[in-house]
């Protein structure tokens, strides 16, 4: 089980050691030239000696762009220098003898992740290059301390269907299955589900009694949660009362219990819902 403690230390190697990685070993400049420009990408062109064709323009879903003097351009799957290239050589064989052509790309839209859910900086993100699972979750914050113990990775096929990919991420940060740090590709979306947190209540002869708060996954028992409060104190009895809300009726259900029973494996011990009350009683002896 994933504690709030080793999350908190695995966001800060993230964020410390991964999203350098991302840039270091993959010079951004270099991945920008071999970017391939896809549909809804905004570019920046700039034509030197005719700057009336310099404008910005959104590549279309078709994959082509329109200008002056030229027309209807395909340029989807090519790469910034092709482009130039291509737009000089259309220009050059009716309008300049040597034309120079620039072109920026303002908006990455074809090559985008979404990371929603429990990290520190949701949203939308260019994939400039390749990129793994743990890179992606390090560009978008980190994990937070709500972070649920699965994350999903919707993703288009070809064929037009949507699979979803679950990813354990005890087995992925604490095993580190490299196997799991799965390549991200275009247009995925990373959902990493908050982790709601419950209360279960532990009152009478435990150690330190209260409120404990435990994480919805967790599935904490009853032998659990009296340890977690300090354990029985001295003459505690060995009946404990379990009161729960039926959700259906709002009614209060009392549950007894032996803990000598579970204890010695005479009865299976009992997973608390939300909001429970586990009452241990002094003994009468």
């Amino acid at each position: 089980m994933i504690k709030k403690a080793q999350i908190v230390y695995l966001t800060a190697i993230f964020v410390i050691f991964t999203y350098p990685i991302l840039y270091s070993q993959q010079d951004k400049g270099s991945i920008v030239k071999g970017y391939k420009i896809g549909p809804k990408d905004l570019l920046e062109i700039a034509v030197y000696d005719l700057p009336e064709l310099s404008q910005t323009v959104r590549v279309s879903d078709d994959g082509t762009i329109s200008l002056p003097l030229v027309g209807k351009v395909a340029i989807e799957g090519l790469t910034i220098e092709e482009v130039e290239k291509k737009l000089g050589s259309l220009l050059e064989e009716k309008w300049l003898k040597k034309a120079r052509v620039t072109v920026f790309i303002k908006e990455y839209q074809s090559n985008r992740v979404s990371v929603i859910g429990a990290v520190g900086k949701p949203g939308m993100y260019d994939l400039l290059g390749k990129a793994t699972l743990l890179q992606m979750i390090s560009l978008a914050g980190g994990l937070t301390d709500q972070a649920s113990r699965e994350l999903y990775i919707w993703r288009e096929e070809k064929n037009g269907k949507q699979s979803n990919i679950a990813v354990n991420l005890e087995d992925l940060i604490i095993n580190n299955n490299q196997e799991l740090n799965i390549p991200i590709l275009p247009n995925d979306v990373i959902n990493i589900p908050i982790d709601p947190v419950i209360q279960i209540y532990v009152f009478g002869a435990v150690k330190t009694p209260g409120a404990l708060e435990v994480k919805l996954s967790k599935k904490i028992t009853l032998l659990q949660a009296i340890a977690q409060a300090g354990g029985p104190s001295e003459g505690a009895s060995n009946s404990v009362v379990i009161k729960r809300k039926d959700k259906k009726t709002g009614k209060e259900i009392k549950i007894n219990v032996n803990l000598k029973d579970i204890i010695k494996g005479k009865k299976p011990d009992i997973e608390l819902k939300e909001g429970d009350v586990v009452y241990v009683p002094e003994s009468i002896f």
